[in-house]
């Protein structure tokens, strides 16, 4: 067997570990991307990170597109949310670049302790937003935005704008600066600023992680970061192993599921903070 096609055969599987685990959870599945780049495809993480942004980017598009057809996506927040995105991503891949190898493992690490532990409390405290990741249908309810007023309307006003824009910002930078989706902070940011429902605010999320994810990966292509020989087969991989995923998610418990996730995470994050600590 030749080198490149271990290399695809093996690209493939990793990509297929990162689709089956968003198509369990419905978020933060990406976030072993970077690991499985790094310690399984050997790539040095300022080559990880835009590979594994550009992969989470087409992986969310397709989400994208079912969530824009189904009529769930709210386009005034996401084109706000992402526009600040789009402007931190390639921030954030620039902010990569002049960052010591370890010390981004080390920072990537840290990030992902902290995905583990909001995974792991939004499980306990609200066990049903797991199962509103993974559903099939979504209550559509009201097309209105943003901010809950007095007479229990929602309103789309400026202060709220520039709440979305400044959150996109943040979201987007750290994205391009350690390859992830970010939408463990998407969504709450959606819900926390435009009162939307939880199953608005995932489907939104998927509009915003593209956009996100495109811009960063347009950046790093143009700066010829993109290594094309793992990219195509890791997406392949992740693009056929998310449908047995969601299947295979309506038969497990959400909460039950969300909690094992958050601690591999938990433990993946703990080993790369000390791989780059040390």
């Amino acid at each position: 067997m030749s080198a490149t096609l271990v290399l695809f055969v093996i690209a493939a599987a990793c990509g297929a570990v990162v689709g089956l685990a968003l198509g369990l959870t419905g978020g933060g599945g990406s976030i072993f991307a970077v690991p499985l780049l790094i310690y399984v495809l050997a790539l040095p993480p300022q080559e990880a990170m835009p590979v594994s942004l550009a992969a989470v980017a087409l992986t969310a598009a397709v989400g994208a597109v079912q969530a824009l057809r189904n009529g769930l996506a709210l386009w005034r927040p996401a084109i706000l949310f992402a526009a600040g995105g789009v402007t931190g991503a390639p921030l954030g891949l620039a902010a990569g670049a002049n960052v010591e190898p370890r010390l981004l493992v080390a920072g990537f690490g840290m990030l992902a302790l902290a995905v583990g532990a909001m995974m792991w409390r939004r499980a306990r405290v609200a066990p049903a937003e797991t199962e509103a990741l993974r559903a099939r249908t979504y209550d559509v309810g009201s097309g209105a935005v943003c901010v809950l007023v007095p007479e229990g309307e929602l309103r789309f006003t400026a202060p709220c704008a520039v709440a979305l824009a400044f959150a996109g910002l943040g979201t987007g930078f750290l994205s391009g600066l350690f390859g992830v989706g970010g939408g463990f902070l998407i969504v709450p940011a959606l819900v926390l600023v435009t009162r939307m429902g939880i199953h608005r605010a995932v489907a939104t999320s998927l509009v915003i992680i593209a956009a996100i994810g495109l811009a960063g990966a347009a950046t790093a292509f143009w700066q010829g970061r993109i290594d094309w020989a793992v990219l195509v087969p890791f997406v392949a991989g992740g693009a056929v192993a998310m449908l047995p995923g969601r299947l295979l998610a309506e038969r497990l418990a959400g909460a039950r599921l969300q909690q094992l996730f958050s601690l591999v995470i938990v433990v993946v994050g703990a080993t790369m903070l000390l791989h780059g600590l040390t």
